[in-house]
C-alpha cells in the first residue's frame, strides 16, 4: 500500500484538506477518490483523522494511505410506477411519493427514484456520480412533491447552474407543532452537519453555511399551524431544522422533535419554477397536496 506524506506549505494555509491532497495527486485521481479516503479514516493530519472541509494550517503533517477505491455497483433500472407531472426531451418532472429515496445510498440500494427513471427514460446524463445520473437537486426520503431531473447534458448544466445561483422558485407546504406567532417571517440561520451525529443538521454560527427560509401562516389549528414556505437556499434538511430552531418542528419529523403524529414528516414540495434549458422560458410545476397531509388537516381541531 502506497503512502503520500507531505507538509502543508504556507501558501496552502486556509485551503480545504481535500483540495490540498487532490492537487498533489493530480488528474490521475478524482476528488471522489480523495473524499473516499478521508471519510474512511485513511487521511491523518498531525496523527488525527479529519473531515474533507478541514482547513489546512501551515506545516500540518499529512499522511494519506493510498488504497484502491471500491467501485459502487451500477444502478439497476427498476419498473416502478412514477407520477409524472411533465416530460419532454430535456427534463422529466415527477411528484415523488413519501418514502422513496432519490438515489442509492447506504441501506437504500433499490427502489429509488433513479432506478425508476432509468427504466422509464433508458439513460440519464452523467452528473459526476454513478449513483446520481440526471440529479440536480434532492428531496428527503419522507418529503413528497415536485422534483426535476435532467435528461441530457445541456439540461444538466443549465439546471445545476440555476440551483447553484438560486434562480429557481421553490414553495413547500408543511404542518408544524404549536402556534406560529407571526403571520409572515424569515429564519436566516447558518446550517452545518452535527459533529456527533452525521445524519443530523444543526444551526451553527461558526461552521454553518448561510441558509434562509421565508414562511407564511396559511391556517392555525388548536395544536398545529399550517405553513407555506419558500427556501431561498437549498441546504440539507433546511426547512426541517429551521422550523425546529423556530420552536415549531414539523409534524411527524421524529429526527427534529416533531413527534409521531404522522408516519412521516408533514412536508411537501408543492411547486418548482425553472427556466427551461431548451426553450429558455420560465415554467412552473405543481404537485397536489398528498392524501395523508390532507386527511390530517381535515381531522385537526380548530
Amino acid at each position: 500500500m502506497k503512502e503520500l506524506i507531505f507538509l502543508v506549505e504556507p501558501d496552502e494555509a486556509g485551503t480545504r484538506i481535500d483540495k490540498c491532497i487532490a492537487l498533489r495527486l493530480g488528474d490521475e485521481y478524482s476528488r471522489t477518490y480523495v473524499k473516499y479516503l478521508i471519510e474512511h479514516g485513511l487521511v491523518r493530519v498531525n496523527d488525527e483523522t479529519v473531515k474533507p472541509r478541514y482547513s489546512a494550517r501551515e506545516a500540518d503533517n499529512v499522511v494519506v494511505e493510498m488504497v484502491p477505491l471500491e467501485k459502487e455497483e451500477d444502478v439497476e433500472p427498476e419498473d416502478i410506477l412514477l407520477d409524472i407531472l411533465y416530460e419532454d426531451n430535456w427534463v422529466i418532472v415527477v411528484n415523488k411519493k413519501a418514502g422513496m429515496v432519490v438515489h442509492p445510498g447506504a441501506g437504500n440500494k433499490t427502489g429509488t427514484l433513479v432506478s425508476a427513471l432509468l427504466h422509464h427514460c433508458g439513460c440519464l446524463p452523467d452528473a459526476g456520480d454513478d449513483q446520481r445520473p440526471g440529479i440536480v437537486h434532492r428531496l428527503d426520503k419522507d418529503t413528497s412533491g415536485v422534483i426535476i431531473v435532467a435528461k441530457n447534458d445541456r439540461a444538466l448544466r443549465s439546471l445545476s447552474k440555476q440551483f447553484q445561483n438560486r434562480t429557481t422558485k421553490k414553495e413547500y407546504i408543511a404542518l408544524v407543532k404549536g402556534h406560529v406567532e407571526l403571520d409572515n417571517g424569515v429564519v436566516d440561520e447558518p446550517l452545518a452537519r452535527h459533529t456527533g451525529d452525521r445524519k443530523k443538521i444543526i444551526v451553527d454560527h461558526e461552521r454553518g453555511k448561510a441558509s434562509r427560509t421565508i414562511y407564511h401562516v396559511v391556517r392555525r389549528f388548536k395544536k398545529f399551524t399550517f405553513l407555506r414556505l419558500e427556501p431561498e437556499t437549498g441546504r440539507t434538511h433546511q426547512i426541517r431544522v429551521h422550523m425546529k430552531y423556530l420552536g415549531h418542528p414539523i409534524v411527524g419529523d421524529v429526527t427534529y422533535g416533531g413527534g409521531r403524529w404522522m408516519s412521516r414528516q408533514a412536508l411537501h414540495a408543492e411547486s418548482l419554477g425553472i427556466t427551461h434549458p431548451g426553450e429558455g422560458k420560465f415554467m412552473e410545476f405543481s404537485a397536489p397536496m398528498p392524501d395523508d397531509i390532507r386527511e390530517f388537516l381535515d381531522n385537526a381541531e380548530e
